[in-house]
């Protein structure tokens, strides 16, 4: 354990000095996670926003109370049980999506996240954190409500795609019906459960 400690530890201190891409030029900080690290759960975002930039924390604004919300009263976790990251690590300015050429320099963090907690499952959090991790252009509409199984940074495990957060409060009851019953689905694997498997 004290191994996994000391290799996310390095991992997050070369992030802290990145300047692999342009966002290295205006973020406040690098959101590099948060969490438990021994999990079997791995959640993950798009990009910090502009509250995660100024804390250092991902999901922290109305979206993360939201996202802790729904995870207690469906799965009955909170972050002591689970882990969470973005797919990159820095602010896009105004909140933008990340650019290919981000994303790339931003990689080799994810996947050493993944390969050295080695997840069951992965919680995509809305349309850009699930078609780059699946490597899918389908958007998030047709992805949900599906399982994927892959191997990530030498990790098999299952990915569940759902709406991200702040979606779901702009969007209303549907989306956030439809976001539940993901979280469950999650649930359901962590546990043993089998659903239909997407390839």
């Amino acid at each position: 354990m004290e191994a996994l400690d000391s290799k996310l530890s390095l991992l997050a201190d070369e992030a802290a000095s990145c300047s692999r891409c342009r966002l290295a030029a205006t973020r406040s900080q690098v959101v590099f996670s948060d969490g438990n690290a021994r999990s079997s759960l791995f959640l993950i975002g798009e990009a910090p926003g502009r509250e995660e930039d100024l804390q250092g924390r991902p999901f922290v604004g109305r979206s993360g109370k939201l996202l802790d919300k729904l995870l207690w009263e469906e799965m009955n976790i909170t972050r002591d049980n689970y882990y969470i990251a973005n797919i990159i690590k820095c602010r896009p300015p105004d909140n933008r999506n990340p650019l290919p050429d981000e994303v790339s320099a931003c990689r080799h963090f994810l996947v050493g996240q993944i390969s050295l907690i080695a997840p069951k499952v992965i919680i995509a959090l809305g349309n850009f954190a699930a078609k780059t991790i699946l490597c899918s252009e389908e958007g998030i509409t047709k992805l949900r409500g599906n399982v994927f199984d892959m191997n990530v940074g030498n990790v098999n495990l299952k990915i569940v795609p759902t709406f991200h957060p702040s979606y779901v409060l702009r969007a209303g009851a549907l989306a956030m019906a439809q976001m539940r019953s993901d979280l469950v689905r999650a649930k359901k694997l962590l546990l043993g459960g089998h659903e239909d498997i997407a390839t």
